[in-house]
């Protein structure tokens, strides 16, 4: 899979893998990271969004101020429609909206977890795709962008992502299964930008 899925002149998207940081870490260990790897080609890259470094898919950078700030009000007016792919486990149905507060488990960093009394607000839309054995692949469309939002949710259902380490860690898998397979966001030039990004598993 190529990790460069879009360029032009002000922004550069890549198709992360599972297991690479978006940008670097805390430790001379975790600077290997998609923005580190991008920059090494487009010098001065900017920071728009992040995924989970267990998450694969799309991640878009800007190239210049301008851009990113653009692309942040989008991302902060909802105005960027993403849409992912995971396989869970168990069958939580055809379709539904989860809509469960999330908040920091601060006791547990970096893990997330849903509180009605503090949680800032927070929706997941599923739709099935199919069954594959004790599993559904859905397709998973965040209309917030919480971190780990959509773990915790499906958690959340009873239907926690294969492979979370983080969230179902006795059932081990490869990886997480869960990919960022589309995204579509207001060019900062004008008109839209539209990536897909081939689901990976």
């Amino acid at each position: 899979m190529p990790f460069e899925r879009h360029v032009d002149a002000a922004v550069v998207a890549v198709d992360k893998p599972a297991g690479l940081l978006s940008v670097p870490g805390r430790g001379p260990d975790k600077q290997d990271c998609a923005l580190s790897r991008a920059n090494a080609r487009h010098p001065g890259l900017r920071v728009v969004h992040r995924l989970d470094q267990a998450t694969s898919g799309l991640l878009l950078f800007a190239r210049h101020l301008a851009a990113q700030q653009a692309l942040s009000r989008a991302f902060e007016q909802r105005l960027a429609q993403k849409t992912y792919v995971a396989l869970v486990w168990g069958d939580p149905g055809p379709e539904g909206l989860i809509d469960l507060p999330l908040v920091a488990d601060w006791p547990q960093r970096p893990r997330q977890k849903v509180c009605h009394a503090t949680g800032r607000p927070s929706q997941t839309a599923w739709q099935r795709l199919g069954h594959e054995g004790p599993w559904t692949r859905l397709m998973l469309t965040p209309r917030t962008g919480r971190a780990h939002q959509l773990r915790v949710h499906l958690l959340a259902l009873g239907h926690p992502i294969v492979g979370d380490a983080l969230y179902d860690p006795h059932r081990p898998a490869d990886r997480l299964m869960l990919h960022a397979q589309r995204l579509q966001v207001p060019h900062p030039d004008g008109g839209e930008l539209a990536l897909d990004s081939p689901c990976p598993f």
